[in-house]
Order: structure tokens, then C-alpha cells, then sequence
């Protein structure tokens, strides 16, 4: 049975995946099939306990994380917990040898989004952003290189710009909803007032130059994980292309997105590109 409730785990993973988000989903897709269970895996876990913070506004979203943390304790020790989500993402970390410091920095800025609301500091905007998102990169990393520690070593630095860039990235779509919804401002050259058009510019402009440093790491990635997150990379500079051409009044008023149409036009050039061996 623990074969069976296992492989259950992992297939509502890829649910929570597909359900949250297509454009990662479609990204696992071009994964090596042995990486794509892990990688639904970690998104899981990441999103649940982004939800909690996010989403669950009539309940104690704190004792609900908490309850969460405990879980996933309980589920590290005992490598098993009867939530299918943290089931599989307990499975992850004990197989590819994902370090405990790397899960409890992404928690500590869950955490952070119940009480912190403006991030007015380039400290505190740079910790948030490396427990939300890079952290959940090297995450990732250690399943690309299969627990290899010296690869690993060999390509953590791009791997936390491509984090760092994806979340900033995420932080100018959702402006709308993090400022309006939530009352969060996380950039430190902006507030609840708005962004002006400099500091947008500011912005992506650093975005630009994460990607840039990201990409070397993308080419040397192994084989079977290149296609997928370069996938991931093209979608996102579309998206930050799209973002430096729309007004920051627009930003306030709508979710910038790419259509599913335009999706699959970057996933042809993608392939198009990785055939020949341009990444």
C-alpha cells in the first residue's frame, strides 16, 4: 500500500500544479519524466503554504501555519504524513538530500507575509526574496543534479539569480492585487502609494541583469532539466518585456498576462532554440 499511497501523493502534487499555475506545469512538462515528480513536489508544498498566508483570510492563518510547520516536521521525521502534499514533499527531501536551512528560510518568509506588510529596507526586501523564492530554486537544483553536491555547488549562484529574478518579476504582475488585496508593498523604492515610472524602470532593469547572469547556469544545467527551465526563463523575459511596455497605472489596474496563444509560440521557439543547441 505505501507504494500505491506514495504515487497518489505525487499525482496530487502535479494537481495542485496544474490547478495554480499552467505555465509551470506546462515548464515541468519539458522535464526529463524523472524529474517532473519532485519538481511537483516542492511547487506543492510551496503553494499550500503560500495559501495559507494568502488566501485563508477568515481563519487564524497563523495557527494554521503552525499547524502546517508541525505537520511537516512530523512528516520529516517519520518520512511519511497522511497529507499526500507533504507526503511527497518529505519523499523529495529525503531523496535528494534538500537541506532542512533551505526549507525553514522559505517558511520564515511565509511567515513574514502575516505581520510585515512594507518592505522599506534593500535587507529586508533581499531576505524576503531569498526565502520565498531562491531558496525554492536550490530546492529544485538538487533534483536537476540528482543530490550532487559538487554540481550543485557549481550552479547555486545562478540558480538564486533565476529565483530572485522570477519572483520581482512576480512582484510587478500581482502589484494590483499585493498592493490593493493584501496591502503589501515589497519593493523598497516603492510603498502603498504607488510605484513611479523610475523606479519601475529601476526595477526591471535589475530583473534584466539577473536573467542575464541566470542564463550561463541554464546551459550548464543537466540535460534532461535544460529544456524545462529555460522554458520557465523565455515565458518570464516575455512577461518582463510585457511589464516594461505597459504604464504603471495599468500595473495598478489589471494582472499583466501572456496569452495561452503567445505561450505556445515561446514554447516553439524554445524547442527551436534547444535543438540547436542554443542553450
Amino acid at each position: 500500500m505505501t507504494r500505491e499511497y506514495n504515487a497518489l501523493s505525487y499525482q496530487c502534487s502535479r494537481h495542485v500544479t496544474a490547478a495554480y499555475s499552467t505555465s509551470f506545469s506546462l515548464a515541468v512538462k519539458m522535464l526529463t519524466p524523472s524529474m517532473r515528480d519532485p519538481i511537483h513536489a516542492i511547487y506543492g508544498f510551496v503553494r499550500f503554504a503560500d495559501e495559507i498566508v494568502d488566501s485563508f483570510h477568515t481563519q487564524d492563518q497563523e495557527r494554521i501555519l503552525n499547524e502546517f510547520e508541525d505537520e511537516l516536521n512530523k512528516s520529516l521525521e517519520r518520512q511519511f504524513s497522511i497529507n499526500p502534499i507533504l507526503n511527497s514533499f518529505q519523499g523529495v527531501v529525503h531523496q535528494y538530500g534538500i537541506d532542512r536551512d533551505l526549507i525553514d528560510a522559505f517558511l520564515k518568509s511565509m511567515r513574514a507575509d502575516l505581520y510585515q506588510k512594507v518592505y522599506s529596507t534593500r535587507k529586508d526586501y533581499e531576505d524576503y526574496i531569498y526565502g520565498s523564492a531562491e531558496v525554492v530554486g536550490l530546492m529544485c537544483l538538487k533534483v536537476f543534479v540528482n543530490g550532487d553536491q559538487a554540481k550543485y555547488e557549481e550552479l547555486k549562484e545562478p540558480a538564486i539569480k533565476l529565483g530572485s529574478a522570477f519572483q520581482k518579476v512576480n512582484f510587478l504582475r500581482d502589484l494590483k492585487d499585493d498592493t490593493l488585496t493584501l496591502q503589501r508593498s515589497y519593493f523598497p523604492n516603492a510603498s502603498l502609494n504607488g510605484l513611479n515610472p523610475h523606479a519601475k524602470t529601476s526595477i526591471i532593469n535589475e530583473i534584466e541583469e539577473e536573467f542575464h547572469q541566470a542564463l550561463d547556469g541554464i546551459k550548464r544545467l543537466p540535460f534532461g532539466a535544460r529544456f524545462g527551465v529555460y522554458t520557465a526563463y523565455v515565458y518570464y523575459i516575455k512577461l518582463l518585456s510585457k511589464l516594461r511596455s505597459v504604464s504603471v497605472e495599468q500595473m495598478f489596474s489589471e494582472r499583466i498576462r501572456i496569452s495561452n496563444l503567445a505561450k505556445i509560440r515561446l514554447l516553439f521557439t524554445s524547442f527551436v532554440n534547444y535543438k540547436l543547441n542554443l542553450i
